[in-house]
């Protein structure tokens, strides 16, 4: 087991110092009339919590961040990340509630994130959650991770009705749905492998990006996403992932394996020392992110001439929602829309700070099953689930129709 040593407290005093951030209220309950819920999420390296409306109001929220820590020892280790939601979530959740000028008494439900994630993540937001309400008559709404991730667009877009296609793509997970309902989803298509965002983080640290004095503290993601923005994307030119696998589900160890081979090999060429970092660093990170576009585009393509096929999504005005933590990088944006736009279809994204693990998305995911009178659950008989899949998996059904698709320019 690993318990925090004196080092450690150091270090992660210093990170609560830069990371820890509470928004103001922008509504006082006093005058609110509407709904409210609060939700807590802990699925992963993140604890937070937010109280949001029924109109989608955000009143308050606070979160810690264990990015920086995480991305020092480079990668997340279960037990810090468990240990240091332990030492934070009572001052966040109490830290939101300030903020909103509400106490728990006013909040109509809880909401807290139980599946899927890190098992000893997920546990302590749920022991939280039941000491929280251990003498109260709330609500507890259980949250299934990739709904919440999947719903948010409806917060931010209330024109976004059901059914819609949604494309979620982060450091845990990557998968095509098409969400039904609140609760109802069918899945098109999932990662076999790993997920795009720890591709993302790998690559950064293959290439040494944390020596950068500009990239330090940087997700790898949003390392890879920056340094890219100086280089070829054509550089480093790599087949077509899974393009003999006509269906929707995605591989992305390949192609991390494979620039990771390209990164040593130039490094051994070069000579360079383990604090160098490679002269082209900038084209092998567009290069790579361009890989990882045309593999996610071709599979979003593919979704959309499928689900219209089955009459899953309405012929006009059809909504793709792209959401996870790698639904911030401006360039997939970009190029997703290009994929969605020749196929009529359009392209909706919550601003990236909705699209990293946050506790609005589970608040409001609390709120969209509260205003459908679904999920709410006896908090004694939940139980924490580190594996769970989304919805109703049909992903045969997409393999079986063999769809081909045509290439669209991307850039």
């Amino acid at each position: 087991m690993w318990h925090i040593n004196r080092i450690h407290i150091c270090v992660i005093s210093k990170i609560v110092s830069k990371s820890f951030f509470l928004s103001k209220s922008l509504t006082k309950y006093s005058t609110h009339s509407k709904r409210i819920v609060l939700g807590i999420e802990s699925s992963c390296d993140d604890t937070a919590a937010a109280v949001v409306d029924e109109a989608g109001t955000v009143l308050g929220e606070a979160i810690n961040s264990q990015t920086e820590l995480h991305v020092e020892v480079g990668g997340i280790v279960p037990h810090v990340a468990r240990d240091l939601h332990q030492l934070h979530i009572d001052d966040v959740v109490q830290s939101t509630l300030h903020n909103a000028g509400i106490s728990l008494e006013d909040v109509d439900a809880v909401a807290t994130t139980v599946k899927p994630g890190l098992h000893m993540s997920l546990d302590v937001g749920m022991k939280y959650t039941k000491q929280l309400l251990k003498n109260t008559w709330k609500p507890f709404i259980p949250i299934h991770h990739m709904e919440a991730h999947a719903l948010t667009a409806r917060m931010i877009d209330s024109s976004i009705e059901f059914p819609f296609l949604v494309l979620l793509a982060s450091g845990g997970h990557c998968l095509l749905a098409v969400a039904e309902a609140v609760d109802h989803f069918l899945l098109l298509g999932k990662s076999l492998d790993v997920a795009p965002g720890d591709s993302f983080d790998k690559i950064a640290r293959a290439l040494k990006l944390v020596l950068l004095p500009e990239y330090q503290g940087l997700c790898g993601g949003a390392a890879v996403e920056l340094m890219a923005k100086g280089g070829d994307p054509h550089a480093f030119v790599r087949t077509p992932i899974m393009q003999a696998h006509v269906n929707c589900d995605f591989s992305f160890s390949g192609v991390q394996t494979r620039f990771e081979q390209q990164i040593e090999k130039q490094e051994a060429e070069l000579g360079l020392d383990l604090n160098r970092v490679l002269p082209s660093v900038s084209d092998i990170c567009a290069s790579f992110q361009y890989n990882i576009l045309q593999h996610l585009s071709n599979r979003v393509q593919r979704a959309i001439i499928f689900c219209h096929r089955e009459k899953l999504l309405p012929l006009n005005d059809a909504t793709v929602v792209l959401s996870g933590g790698v639904a911030s990088n401006q360039f997939l944006r970009q190029g997703l829309q290009r994929v969605c736009e020749a196929h009529g279809t359009r392209l909706v994204c919550p601003p990236p700070k909705l699209c990293t693990d946050n506790g609005i998305m589970i608040a409001w995911n609390g709120i969209e099953k509260l205003k459908t009178g679904l999920g709410i659950e006896d908090i004694n008989s939940v139980e924490v689930l580190p594996r769970c899949p989304l919805g109703r998996d049909i992903s045969a059904d997409v393999d079986a129709a063999s769809i081909k698709v045509w290439k669209i320019p991307l850039l």
